[in-house]
C-alpha cells in the first residue's frame, strides 16, 4: 500500500499523509495535472469523483463532486495558490453545495503536495493545516483518514496501468 505515515496534530493543526509510489515525480504529477485521471483517486472506492473544472494554475479553481453509494453528492472546491511543476502544489480546499459555492460552516484546508524523487520512486507527502482544531476534529469525525487513506492507495493501480 502506498500510504506510510498518517500524523494529525490538534496543537499544531495539521494533518499529514505520506506515501510512496513507484514511479517518478513526473508521473505522479501526471495524476494531479489530468482531471480524468484524478478521477480515479480522488475519492474512495464507494464515493467516485467526477471534476467539473480543473484549472491546475495559480489563481485556478477546481470544482468536483463525489457520489455515494446511493446518489448522493458531496461537492466541493480548490483554489489553487501556487503550483512548481511537478514537484508541489498548494490550493485551499472546501466543500461546496451543488452550485460549487464553498460552504461556511464547513472547514477549509490549507494544503501543500509535494512530489519528491528517491531513485525513481516518489515519495508523496500530503499536507492540511486547518484554522482551528474544532475544524480538523470535524473532519477528522467525518472519516477524513480513512477516506483520504483508500484514496491514496488506488494510485498504484493507476500508475501501473
Amino acid at each position: 500500500m502506498p500510504v506510510t505515515d498518517v500524523q494529525h496534530d490538534l496543537d499544531n493543526l495539521t494533518l499529514t499523509i505520506t506515501a510512496e509510489f513507484a514511479a517518478p515525480a513526473e508521473r505522479v504529477w501526471q495524476v494531479y495535472a489530468d482531471p480524468r485521471q484524478l478521477e480515479r483517486v480522488w475519492g474512495p472506492p464507494s464515493h467516485p469523483a467526477t471534476f467539473v473544472d480543473h484549472d491546475l494554475r495559480p489563481g485556478g479553481r477546481v470544482t468536483y463532486y463525489m457520489t455515494g453509494p446511493e446518489g448522493e453528492k458531496y461537492c466541493g472546491w480548490w483554489e489553487v495558490k501556487t503550483v512548481d511543476e511537478p514537484r508541489e502544489f498548494t490550493f485551499e480546499d472546501g466543500f461546496a453545495d451543488e452550485d460549487f459555492n464553498p460552504l461556511p460552516d464547513m472547514p477549509v484546508s490549507h494544503n501543500t503536495y509535494t512530489f519528491s524523487d528517491i531513485d525513481g520512486r516518489t515519495r508523496a507527502t500530503f499536507a492540511g493545516r486547518y484554522a482551528s482544531a474544532e475544524a480538523l476534529q470535524k473532519v477528522l469525525d467525518m472519516g477524513i483518514v480513512e477516506g483520504a487513506t483508500s484514496a491514496i492507495n488506488q494510485i498504484d493501480e493507476l500508475l501501473a496501468a
